[in-house]
């Protein structure tokens, strides 16, 4: 799953750079093993596809999801997507942006119980 991919690699790191404010926001708080002391990365490839973020060593894959996951097409993609993922061995957790903006403490206590 992880290893030297230039294509991949180029990927994460621009989706790294043009994060939303949600991802900004949530990665504030997960970055440098400030909760429970987990390491969390950001944009990780795993397989095809992108987690925004990934507890390796917990096999949690937090989604975060903004007005383009209402159609039934994003929808539909995101459980082929979760679906995947769970089939890899991973846990999978989505919260909408307007759940992370309005209620950052909520999150992360539900991250917590995930973990």
């Amino acid at each position: 799953m992880r290893g030297p991919n230039a294509k991949s690699t180029d990927r994460a790191r621009s989706l790294r750079r043009e994060q939303t404010a949600a991802e900004s926001k949530l990665w504030a708080c997960l970055r440098n093993r400030q909760l429970d002391g987990v390491k969390f990365s950001r944009q990780v490839s795993i397989g095809p596809y992108f987690a925004d973020f990934c507890c390796r060593e917990a096999k949690l894959v937090i989604e975060i999801d903004g007005v383009t996951h209402e159609t039934p097409e994003e929808l539909s993609s995101d459980d082929r997507r979760s679906a995947w993922l769970k089939a890899q061995g991973f846990r999978v957790i989505r919260f909408r942006n307007e759940e992370l903006m309005g209620d950052l403490d909520a999150v992360l206590e539900r991250i917590q119980l995930s973990l």
